[in-house]
């Protein structure tokens, strides 16, 4: 039995950092799969001989089981003791990703990645409450520090890593790295977990079925409307609003259960606490911003630029290493200044970084590049560390898992939603852009006959002049066609900026709580 200290009733472990080792580690390798099979996914697609759409379900089971799953981890911790479920679900994490890499057709796959989400899914809102448990209120600050570094870090290394061992070595090995990983997390969370009396197996546990089944209806039909909404020109299908609504029935279905119900697979009355609701709408936004942001900006490189997979996951790197510096000043700072204003720093350097990626060109060098990932890797750290803790200041310890559960899988939602939006404004925007363009290329346009003419001259030396007309036309609409990706681009980037400052006024209605040194 470890030694504990007690402050104002409520029991610590006297020495937690044992138990941080195993809990970082865990909660890495789950948020890292998260974004680490993006740069794969063309390769997954030609060895299960399926289309490109068809793999993105390699990516959207993941996050389906990961979200059923995250909402019940408060019933299952009574139900085994939040210790034995944790160990199980990074036992179950890690023979999934061992199946995944023994994958041969995308039906294994699929089966194998809903394994891979249900274990994970109960990582990181355990780990979040564990490493906010482990600490007194008043040296929290610091822990979500360092929790925040794992989950910040994290999707920013999946894309490098991922493309480096699928150019390097093959696809499979993005799975097999989590075996050894994941052996070590659950040799050490076995032996170093503190293990409360609260947080131990409960008798006369019951689950709620007909709440797991909504959730469960809610989830999927909420993920097949943000994955393939875009692709069926959203709510122009009716299948795509049939979804929509059965998503929109289900969803008052799950929360209607869990108000008027007893014994139900979430406890909502957290969101009576106003730092708690506030605190999780504002993680949701920014969760939507970084993931938005993760896939608009490998896609600019990569389609713009011409940038290889690995050399545009590689360009996250300043950005890991802003949040890594962040974090590192979170750590001194959370608890010796209000953390509403580490907060808004960090939201006016994401705010700020976005509006630097909304003036970029095609003719940008690699610090163009470097610095605002820098500086919005630098504001997600100032951002996602002290709002954690500000979020759940006012919560009791046994209220941190179930609160943990019900924060991140809002926070998942907001990240589904900030992907698919990203989808449709690049090209609802490239389609607008195109059709504000289209109208210069005319021959009452000088500049436009000007060159329409220098090109077809330089291309009549290698076709008949009439072909050589043609192609030089194509040529100019192909470049209308990206310069008007190009504004996509830049718009998607600008929206990202305000909705980013829009979130610091909302700063002013939290309250803050004073701790004894």
């Amino acid at each position: 039995m470890s030694e504990e200290i007690t402050t104002e009733k409520t029991i610590y472990p006297k020495n937690p950092w044992p138990s941080c080792s195993a809990i970082l580690l865990a909660v890495f390798i789950y948020v890292m799969d998260t974004t680490i099979a993006n740069v794969a996914l063309p390769h997954m697609a030609g060895s299960f001989s399926a289309t490109r759409d068809e793999s993105m379900w390699i990516l959207t089971s993941y996050l389906i089981a990961s979200g059923i799953m995250i909402p019940s981890v408060d019933y299952f911790s009574k139900l085994f003791g939040r210790k034995n479920f944790y160990v199980i679900s990074i036992l179950l994490f890690t023979i999934a990703s061992l199946l995944c890499g023994q994958a041969h057709t995308l039906g294994q796959m699929v089966m194998f990645r809903i394994l891979q989400g249900a274990g994970g899914g109960g990582i990181v809102p355990i780990s979040q409450a564990l490493m906010l448990e482990s600490f007194p209120p008043e040296k929290r600050g610091m822990s979500t520090s360092i929790f925040g570094l794992g989950v910040i870090l994290a999707p920013i290394i999946g894309p490098v890593l991922g493309g480096w061992i699928t150019d390097n070595w093959s696809w499979p090995w993005i799975f097999y790295i989590n075996v050894p990983t994941g052996c070590l997390a659950a040799i050490l969370a076995t032996k170093f977990l503190y293990n409360p009396k609260y947080a131990r197996r409960q008798k006369g546990v019951k689950l709620d079925g007909w709440g797991f089944l909504f959730l469960s209806l809610w989830l999927i039909t909420l993920q097949i409307f943000f994955d393939k909404g875009n692709n069926a020109d959203w709510f122009n299908a009716e299948w795509i609003r049939w979804v929509f609504g059965s998503s929109c029935f289900f969803c008052a279905c799950f929360f209607t259960s869990q108000l008027f119900r007893k014994n139900t697979l979430v406890d909502l009355s957290v969101f009576k606490d106003w730092n708690f609701t506030v605190g999780t709408a504002i993680q949701v936004v920014m969760n939507s911003i970084l993931y938005g942001s993760l896939a608009i900006l490998p896609q600019f490189l990569q389609g713009m630029m011409g940038y290889t997979a690995f050399l545009s996951g590689y360009s996250m790197a300043p950005r890991g290493l802003g949040s890594m510096s962040a974090t590192i000043v979170c750590a001194f700072l959370a608890d010796r200044i209000d953390k509403r204003i580490l907060i808004a720093i960090g939201l006016i350097f994401l705010g700020t970084s976005n509006l630097m990626f909304g003036s970029l060109n095609l003719q940008i060098a690699n610090i163009n590049i470097i610095i605002p990932n820098f500086i919005m890797g630098a504001g997600m750290g100032l951002c996602m560390v002290p709002i954690i803790n500000l979020s759940v200041d006012f919560l009791k310890n046994n209220q941190m898992t179930n609160a943990a559960g019900l924060q991140n899988l809002l926070k998942n939602i907001g990240g589904a939603i900030g992907t698919s939006l990203v989808a449709t404004m690049l090209s609802r925007f490239a389609q607008m852009h195109q059709f504000m363009l289209v109208g210069n290329l005319n021959n009452l346009n000088p500049q436009y006959a000007s060159r329409l003419q220098y090109y077809t001259a330089a291309m009549s030396q290698y076709a008949h002049v009439t072909v050589a007309n043609h192609m030089a036309q194509y040529y100019m609409y192909a470049q209308l066609v990206k310069q008007s990706t190009l504004w996509a681009f830049i718009d998607a980037f600008r929206i990202f900026s305000v909705a980013a400052f829009i979130l610091i006024p909302l700063l002013l209605t939290l309250k803050t709580k004073k701790h004894e040194a």
